[in-house]
């Protein structure tokens, strides 16, 4: 026995260590690898019951794989990037609330995702990304808050190629039980604005006047205390607005850009040594002066207003002295020459051009009355007086604007309440009083569909009032700091969109106009 024994062993033992040899490596691994507890397998599918994690060791490449009652919280990224063969991933009456970025990544051969009857609270917006070949998704038993933040599944929905199925809403209210597919658009909803600080220029201003020349766009800036009408170009390399050009003066309170032909003018409104107007010279780069305007009609200007009535260029001055003269000049193909003259003793503050009904009318607002209203006579082809605004004394300034088909005014008032007025067809009547805290300007601006008031305030921070169509009025929006604003001036350019917020006594902002995106 010992005998047979010792004879038949080593070749024996040689012979199994033969086999071992011979076999591959693999195919050893997967005679060692078992089940998992949780789950029963077969040779190309696992299903796993109860589960708190997801099979990390697995018996051979199996193409499916089905977790149901599984109490993990949530889906991680890559949490099945170790079974790049699976064709089909059931996940069916989990706990998982959450499902992260890149989720399924490394599953380029998965046809087939259910993942039903969950706690789904959050989908994170790239979660099925790299799902190449995915042809089905089931959702079915999960409702989702159809709000901003699923703005991205609501996208991703209509561009996919895979059939999916049904996705509810259990919120908000108005989506209650409908469909995803259904909701008609997350474009309102989901985005907001902002107002952020671009560039800060380190001078005073009191005015500012915008315009385009030869697919330029321009900034005409009036710094009385400089004695300058500051030019800046927007440069388009470096993104911000740069000086190119500087008209001295004395005590300069406004540019005011005409643009006439291929010629641009800039009327100077200066408080003293007379006004002047300048033409720009390609010869030279720069503006040179063209003409000067009479110091006897416009002894202290304090708003410069252009306009065309039947394709002819008219600019007005508004006068703010006693003995003032508000003054309409016109083009006359060599130059600009005082038209009419509008009223005397009256201080005018502020002159506003508006179409009223297809009729050309001016609106002076003044120190010393409430603003009045002029019309434009076909027949004499002047101003005549036509009515008032009755009931708002002390206006320092009217601007006019258009929402939403309806004919609006802007009155600035320093202390006391600033008003908004609409158009009912035979006046104006009030709509809305805004606060005002030494405001010397209650600006109207709009950007695309986005429609506000800026209001300067002395004393405190300033306001931008923004429209809210619901309601048809403006709602608080946002506080900016300047000091002693005196002007609000919208600019858009390169598909960016700019508001100059000029200081009299600090230094001049630009603000830029954002989107957010609330669904990110």
């Amino acid at each position: 026995m010992a005998l047979r024994r010792g004879g038949g062993g080593p070749g024996l033992l040689l012979l199994l260590l033969g086999t071992a040899c011979l076999t591959p490596p693999s195919a050893q691994v997967r005679r060692l690898v078992r089940c998992p507890a949780t789950c029963s397998c077969t040779k190309e599918s696992i299903i796993c019951v109860g589960s708190s994690w997801v099979p990390r060791i697995v018996p051979g490449d199996i193409s499916s794989l089905s977790l149901v009652n599984g109490t993990f919280s949530e889906i991680k990224d890559r949490m099945f990037s170790h079974l790049p063969s699976l064709q089909l991933l059931l996940l069916n009456s989990n706990s998982f609330t959450v499902i992260r970025d890149d989720a399924f990544a490394g599953l380029f051969h998965l046809e087939y995702l259910f993942i039903e009857g969950n706690k789904i609270e959050t989908i994170s917006r790239n979660a099925f990304r790299g799902l190449r070949d995915l042809t089905h998704l089931d959702l079915r038993g999960n409702k989702f808050e159809c709000d901003c933040k699923a703005k991205w599944l609501y996208l991703w929905l209509k561009m996919t190629n895979s059939t999916v199925s049904d996705v509810l809403c259990i919120g908000p209210p108005e989506y209650q039980e409908k469909k995803l597919n259904d909701v008609t658009s997350f474009d309102y909803e989901c985005t907001t604005t902002d107002f952020v600080v671009h560039q800060t220029l380190p001078y005073q201003s009191v005015s500012v006047d915008t315009f385009n020349s030869k697919n330029d766009v321009y900034v005409a800036i009036a710094q009385p205390s400089m004695e300058n009408c500051m030019v800046l170009e927007w440069d388009h390399i470096e993104m911000n607005f740069r000086s190119y050009d500087n008209i001295t003066g004395q005590s300069i309170v406004g540019c005011k850009a005409i643009l006439i032909e291929d010629q641009v003018f800039v009327v100077v409104a200066q408080l003293f040594g007379g006004s002047h107007i300048y033409r720009y010279d390609e010869s030279w780069t720069k503006f040179v002066k063209f003409q000067d305007i009479e110091v006897s009609r416009i002894s202290k200007p304090n708003d410069i207003e252009l306009f065309q009535i039947e394709d002819e260029t008219f600019f007005v001055i508004a006068d703010s002295s006693k003995a003032g003269l508000s003054t309409v000049y016109k083009w006359n193909s060599k130059g600009f020459y005082s038209y009419q003259s509008l009223h005397e003793w009256f201080r005018d503050t502020d002159a506003e051009f508006v179409d009223i009904d297809g009729k050309s009318h001016l609106i002076l607002s003044s120190r010393s009355q409430v603003p009045i209203i002029l019309q434009w006579n076909k027949s004499s082809k002047k101003f005549v007086p036509h009515s008032d605004i009755p009931n708002m004394e002390d206006v320092l300034a009217v601007k006019s604007f258009r929402v939403q088909n309806g004919l609006y005014l802007s009155l600035t008032r320093f202390i006391g309440d600033s008003r908004v007025m609409r158009w009912n067809s035979k006046q104006f009547v009030e709509i809305q009083a805004l606060p005002s805290r030494g405001a010397m300007t209650l600006q109207p601006f709009s950007f695309k569909e986005n429609h506000y008031l800026a209001l300067g305030s002395d004393y405190t921070f300033s306001q931008i009032y923004q429209w809210d169509k619901e309601k048809q009025l403006f709602k608080k929006f946002k506080e900016i700091y300047v000091q002693a604003p005196r002007s609000f001036t919208a600019v858009s350019t390169d598909r960016r969109d700019f508001f100059f917020a000029s200081s009299f006594k600090g230094k001049t902002k630009i603000f830029e106009h954002i989107v957010v995106d609330l669904s990110l």
